[in-house]
């Protein structure tokens, strides 16, 4: 069964993947759990590689559409292999909103190691990586589960810490760069100048760009991340922009209003 899986990712250009026993994983959210209605007995998890490109004023995950949409599709063809193979199988998809630690179960399967920034860091993609899982009541023997492995982290360089612009990395801010520019509602001067400093519309990139381990960043694999790409958000791409086409786009979330915010802060004085 591990070889179909294994053939299934191939088919995805998923590279990066193991099986765990669910005794293994660190469960942080017990309600989803209990809305799913089974209990886990394996976890499927693996990575899913975006780095697509440079971008201009985007987070470099945001230039694309939503990743959600690409681990949904993903597990929707994982489940479709599981359910063939054990009809009476339970199995969920997840990617970010999981009852596990995703990160965690990553890290102890060997997929990568812990960056300071708090970022796994893939062999070969580096941190531009998203993680999904897939939860079932399949007995992990059965899927060819692996026994944890030990828990590495980065050589602590500080490059990521020293060059984290509010200073959160180091213990002195509140939020990411990253965070105030996905925040609702009025920003302060000093965030504004923040944002028109680094010139960024949504999120931020400084720690994973500076990281020795992104220096020669190695692109995607999967297609998804190159359909529909945008480098540089303007006024006038969102405005032309169907609101059937905003919901795509991974910046969607905090809706249009924080969008046309943030290219006002960035643009509009200039």
């Amino acid at each position: 069964m591990k070889k179909k899986i294994k053939d299934y990712f191939s088919s995805v250009s998923i590279e990066y993947f193991a099986i765990l026993p669910y005794s293994y994983a660190r469960e942080i959210n017990s309600r989803i759990i209990e809305r799913q209605g089974f209990e886990p007995k394996s976890v499927i998890i693996y990575l899913l590689p975006y780095y697509s490109g440079e971008t201009e004023n985007l987070s470099r995950y945001a230039a694309s559409l939503d990743y959600h949409i690409a681990i949904s599709e993903i597990n929707g063809g994982l489940e479709q292999l599981l359910k063939q193979a054990f009809p009476e199988a339970s199995v969920k998809g997840y990617g970010d909103h999981s009852p596990i630690d995703e990160r965690h179960a990553a890290l102890i399967s060997g997929l990568g190691i812990s960056g300071d920034n708090g970022l796994i860091i893939n062999e070969k993609y580096g941190s531009y990586v998203f993680i999904g899982d897939m939860l079932t009541d399949i007995e992990p023997d059965i899927l060819g589960a692996i026994e944890p492995t030990e828990y590495k982290r980065c050589e602590g360089c500080g490059l990521c810490k020293r060059a984290c612009p509010t200073g959160i990395l180091r213990g002195e801010g509140e939020d990411c760069l990253s965070a105030i520019t996905q925040r609702k509602g009025e920003l302060s001067d000093a965030e504004k100048d923040m944002m028109r400093k680094y010139n960024t519309l949504w999120g931020c990139d400084i720690c994973q760009s500076v990281c020795p381990h992104n220096r020669r960043p190695v692109l995607t694999p999967v297609e998804f991340f190159y359909r529909d790409r945008i480098a540089c958000l303007t006024e006038d791409i969102l405005d032309n922009m169907s609101e059937e086409d905003f919901r795509k786009r991974a910046f969607a979330w905090r809706k249009r209003n924080t969008v046309e915010r943030n290219i006002d802060i960035l643009y509009r004085n200039k």
